[in-house]
Order: structure tokens, then C-alpha cells, then sequence
């Protein structure tokens, strides 16, 4: 991902939009160095929502806390107990 300061920005703008819409490129915008934002393509930010609605999920809390506590079934087991 490539980083461009809000100065190269202002001067770019109508550019980088296009490379992100039509390129799929992803820019991070700096200021002083610091990151502030990024411009990424619109599928990005869907999938980003999807993954944010997920993570609220209350059955997929529940089982990233199971995979945490290391309390999981391994696909080699699970094919071996349903005899697949």
C-alpha cells in the first residue's frame, strides 16, 4: 500500500480516486508522517463492514472465544468422526 502525504493529495486527488476506483490501488494519507486515512476501492470498505458485522455476531463471538481457548476440533478429526 503506498503512502502519499495530504500535500501530494491535494494535487492528485481526481488521480487517485481513479486508480483506486478502476485500479483497485490502496493509498494511505499521511500528514507529518503520521497516517490519517486511507483511500481504498468501495469493495474494500464492503467487505470491511462485513467483517465488522460478523465480529458482532453473537454465534461468532462465541466461537472465536472457543478457538482462543484452544477448544476446537481439528478438519482431520472432524472427517475421521463423521467418517468422511
Amino acid at each position: 500500500m503506498e503512502s502519499i502525504s495530504t500535500a501530494d493529495v491535494r494535487r492528485q486527488l481526481a488521480e487517485l480516486l481513479n486508480r483506486s476506483a478502476y485500479g483497485k490501488e490502496r493509498f494511505v494519507v499521511t500528514r507529518h508522517g503520521k497516517k490519517l486515512v486511507a483511500i481504498v476501492p468501495v469493495e474494500d470498505l464492503h467487505l470491511l463492514e462485513r467483517v465488522r458485522r460478523l465480529r458482532q455476531d453473537r454465534k461468532v463471538q462465541a466461537a472465536l472465544k472457543e478457538a482462543e481457548a484452544g477448544d476446537v476440533t481439528s478438519w482431520k478429526e472432524l472427517k475421521r468422526t463423521l467418517e468422511l
